[in-house]
């Protein structure tokens, strides 16, 4: 059995060798000097004191070495490992420090200076419109309706003197739910809501519907297969059309300003009769200069929605007693509404979630 190799000499092993010991140790303080922030320094701390450093690697050479060498050796790289460290740390907290005055004068707050107001932001113009809108016949003593989206078809179709050969039932038109002998729709006018109120109230009524409704129709500036209507109906004894008007032009000049009012021109709806298209007078010239109004074109009159005296097969279909009670009905557009009231060109601007729209609205209209 062999006895332990007494003549190894430790200064063959390169790593280990003084000046080996003393050339890293030295490469180490230099960089460590030389490292002008942090981030610097942490690139020298990964090359001169990480796990595949020359000073680590000569410490693994240790192990190989006879006992009576270790001691040397290990003493020799213990203490240039421990000057890279004493170094690092000593960088280390210089660089903290220069770090954080640089911050203090790069990030520093004048609180004498005046400060920006935060953006209030705004409401959806068309939810405050649609407030409004409520408002107005609020304060007339009306009531405010609502019903749901998805609708039966009677109550969006039959109820409202649209036969079944109606063009508005087809798929141009109106959304329909599957399965189709559900006979189910996404509601293509407020009008479901008249009817649902004529079923379950007895006359007299005065209510207005505001909401979403939806139609086949294309997405573009002047169109959209969901938009927002209101609809008025009032059913009472000796209801007539100059009881419309009134109504009519109360709203208009209360949505558009004094002076506005409104004609009617002759029109065919199926739940009137008479039905009338309702024009707006133009709310820029105010039919004075009309000729040179960009807004009407020339007309004195801009085209806002229909109305007329409610049919009174519509009534019959509602437990109304037609020989008792007449009533009207209107509806208008409240995005088309808007449109006019803040010139605004493009309907998509509504739908389409711009931050940088809604602010110019404030919170109210």
């Amino acid at each position: 059995m062999s006895g332990p190799n007494t003549d190894y000499d430790p200064v063959e092993v390169t790593p280990l060798q003084a000046e080996q010991v003393e050339a890293a140790r030295d490469a180490a303080l230099a960089a460590i000097a030389a490292a002008a922030d942090l981030e610097e320094l942490k690139a020298v701390r990964l090359e001169h004191a990480g796990d595949r450093s020359p000073l680590a690697l000569a410490n693994r050479e240790i192990g190989a070495l006879p006992p009576q060498a270790r001691k040397e050796a290990g003493q020799r790289v213990g203490q240039a490992r421990g000057a890279v460290n004493k170094a690092l740390a000593a960088r280390t907290e210089v660089l903290e420090a220069e770090h954080e005055e640089r911050m203090l004068v790069e990030e520093t707050v004048d609180v004498t200076l005046p400060t920006d107001k935060v953006p209030a932001g705004g409401r959806h113009p068309l939810t405050t419109g649609a407030e409004l809108i409520a408002d107005i016949f609020l304060a007339m003593g009306w009531e405010i309706a609502e019903g749901p989206l998805v609708e039966a078809e009677w109550l969006n179709f039959d109820a409202l003197n649209l036969g079944p050969d109606h063009p508005a039932r087809t798929m141009q038109d109106t959304f329909w739910t599957e399965p189709a002998e559900n006979h189910v729709v996404l509601r293509t006018q407020t009008s479901p809501v008249q009817a649902r109120t004529m079923l379950t109230r007895k006359p007299p009524i005065y209510i207005a519907c505001p909401g979403r409704v939806f139609r086949t129709d294309e997405y573009d500036a002047t169109h959209s297969p969901m938009f927002h209507q209101v609809e008025g109906l009032v059913v009472d004894e000796g209801i007539s059309m100059a009881h419309l008007k009134g109504t009519l032009d109360h709203f208009a000049a209360s949505m558009f300003g004094e002076g506005i009012d409104t004609r009617f021109r002759p029109s065919y709806f199926p739940f009137t009769e008479p039905s009338a298209e309702v024009d707006l007078r133009c709310f820029v010239c105010r039919g004075v200069e009309a000729d040179s109004c960009r807004t009407c074109k020339g007309e004195g009159w801009i085209e806002w929605g229909g109305c007329g005296v409610v049919n009174p097969r519509v009534l019959t279909a509602c437990g109304v007693d037609p020989e008792t009670y007449t009533g009207f009905a209107f509806g208008m557009g409240i995005d088309r509404s808007l449109m006019f009231r803040h010139g605004i060109t493009d309907l998509r601007s509504f739908f389409e979630g711009d931050v940088r729209f809604t602010p110019a609205f404030g919170t109210e209209l």
